[in-house]
This record gives structure tokens, sequence and C-alpha cells, in this order.
């Protein structure tokens, strides 16, 4: 057979990566409890020891099944980002998608705002954090979810400007709130305030949630 004529069988363009073998049920039960025991190392007091040895350790699972299911120790802490989602990102997305108005969606976002954040979630906030000043792809990852969290504004000011009409511009609205409530935790983080939630856009303690519910209606008047 000629060359060109091997050539012409050939598929064009780059060869298509194989597709990852699904994965079974006891597997997705291994990959869960490996990405528990990374939440509890990194949530802990020793978040330097976070290894993928010792996520095996502490999981109870083999060295070799951890990296079967994680490549490094990079691909689990992007797995921890992803598995706090739920308690981070989607009760704030709720609030402002729930059915209601501008002002009663933005209450229920203060009022979630408003609650205590767990030990847990503020330690692993300020882990995934030191570890971003560290690792590309973990910065990268942590970005993107900032950047929902802050949509999230933008999208309950643009029910406001859905309520008027007339032009009004959502986006520098919401990021302001965003700024405002990211600045806001981090004065109750420096406070040094036991037992409340000072990361990740909890406005706790007695001034946070009339301070953040009274700039949004005076955005919103002014708007």
């Amino acid at each position: 057979m000629s060359a060109s004529a091997q050539h012409s069988e050939l598929p064009s363009g780059p060869p298509a990566r194989a597709a990852r073998p699904r994965v079974s049920a006891k597997g997705e039960q291994t990959r869960a409890r490996l990405v528990a025991a990374a939440r509890t190392l990194l949530a802990g007091e020793l978040s330097e020891r976070f290894t993928t040895r010792n996520v095996a350790a502490l999981s109870g699972v083999s060295h070799g099944m951890c990296h079967y299911h994680f490549q490094d120790r990079t691909e689990l802490i992007l797995a921890v980002i992803t598995d706090i989602h739920p308690e981070w990102i989607s009760p704030l997305e709720e609030a402002v998608s729930g059915p209601g108005t501008f002002a009663e969606r933005a209450e229920r976002v203060v009022e979630l705002l408003g609650r205590p954040e767990g030990a847990e979630l503020s330690h692993l906030h300020s882990a995934l954090h030191w570890h971003a000043l560290n690792d590309v792809r973990v910065r990268e990852g942590l970005e993107a979810e900032y950047r929902r969290w802050r949509a999230c504004f933008v999208a309950l000011f643009q029910v406001l400007a859905d309520e008027r009409g007339g032009g009004l511009d959502p986006r520098p609205l919401g990021l302001a709130v965003a700024a405002a409530v990211d600045g806001l935790a981090a004065m109750e983080s420096m406070g040094g305030t036991e037992g409340t939630g000072a990361d990740a856009g909890a406005v706790p303690g007695d001034g946070g949630e009339p301070v953040l519910r009274t700039l949004i209606r005076t955005l919103a008047a002014g708007a």
C-alpha cells in the first residue's frame, strides 16, 4: 500500500483521546471517601501535611488507588472545590433565582449571608486560598467559583433592571455588593471573632447584616 493511501485512511486532525472508562458504584464510593479525607486534611490544623499519600491513608484506600482516581494532589484539591459548591455557591444561586420581587430576593440573600459559616468550611476556604498562591490550577479553579459567586449579585440586580426597565446596568451594582461582602468578611476575619463565619462571602456579626441590607437598598434606590 502506498504512503498516500495509508494516510488517506487515517482520520484528519489530532487523534481523539480515549474516553475514561465509566466508574463503577464502588469506584464512586472510593472517590467520595478520598474527597472526604481530603476535606478533613485541608480543614485541619496541619493542612501542610496534605499529600496524596496522607489522603489515601486517612481514607483507608491504597496510595495506588488514590492515584487511579486523582492524578496528583492538585486534582484532589480541585475535587474539594467542586465538593463544597453545594454548601457555598448553590444556596446563593437559589436565593437569587427563587420566586419574588427584587426586594424579596435581596432579603433572602442578606439573611443567607448573615448566617454563621461552619468552622470546617471557613478553614477549607482559608486552605484553598493558601494553595491557590502556589498552584496555578487551584487558583484558576477557585477563581472560576468566585466568578459564579459574584455573578449571583449581578443576577440579583438584573431582577431590579427587569422590574424597572430603562436600561439599568446590573453589573456594576452587583459587583459593588460582592466587593462589599468580601470586605465585611475580611474585617470580621481580622477581628478574630469566634463562632462566626468569616470567609467566602459570609457577613457575620452584629453589624454585617444591616450594613449589607442598607447598601443594597441604597444602591437600588439610586440606580
